[in-house]
Parts: structure tokens; sequence; C-alpha cells
């Protein structure tokens, strides 16, 4: 569950990130050519990941846990996307990797 909100949260920021108009975007993938015509439909699309990201930290934490992890999180997150994606080192292969990996130790430690 927390993997899942974790994807969640970091599919919200890549989304909100590429409606920016000062980021420097590349569009290797289709849906992110999409995302820079439609700035209104992503941005409620971006909006509404982080509410249910939120929801999912409130489920899984109570409700003053997970409000800090899920702004630490974003933050993590945020600054790791902000700091990477000009770099071109987010792909799609590095991310599944991550979060297979990620997923797989939490299900070892539950």
């Amino acid at each position: 569950m927390i993997t899942i909100a974790s994807l969640i949260v970091f599919l919200a920021f890549y989304t909100l990130y590429y409606t920016s108009k000062r980021a420097v975007l590349s569009y290797d993938l289709g849906f992110e050519k999409w995302m820079q015509k439609n700035p209104k439909q992503t941005k409620i699309t971006g909006l509404v990941l982080l509410l249910t990201a939120y929801g999912f930290w409130l489920f899984t934490q109570s409700l003053g846990c997970g409000t800090l992890i899920f702004f630490i999180q974003l933050m993590a997150v945020g600054s790791l996307i902000v700091l990477l994606t000009p770099l071109k080192k987010v792909s799609r292969l590095s991310l599944l990797i991550l979060f297979i990996i990620i997923a797989l130790l939490e299900f070892y430690y539950t």
C-alpha cells in the first residue's frame, strides 16, 4: 500500500511538472506531448492523484503521521524529479525496476 501511494505521488508530481512553462521538457513518451498540450486537464489529473495519494497515506497511517510522511515524500520526489528529469535519468525501465524492488521489500518486511 505504501508503494502504491509512493507511485501515485511520483505520477502526480510528474504530471504537474509537465504543466510548467519554465521546466526543460523532453518528449520521449507520447503522453508527455499530450500533457504539454492540455495543461488544464493535466493539472486536474495531477491534483486528483495527489489527493488520492494523501488518502492512501491517511488510510495506512494516522492523520498526523500520514500527513507528515506525505509531505516529506512529496518534497523528496519533487526534488528528484526536478533534478533528474532534465538530465534524462528518469526512464520507464528504471522506474519499473525501482518500484518492483521497493514492493518486494515492502512485502518481505510486512
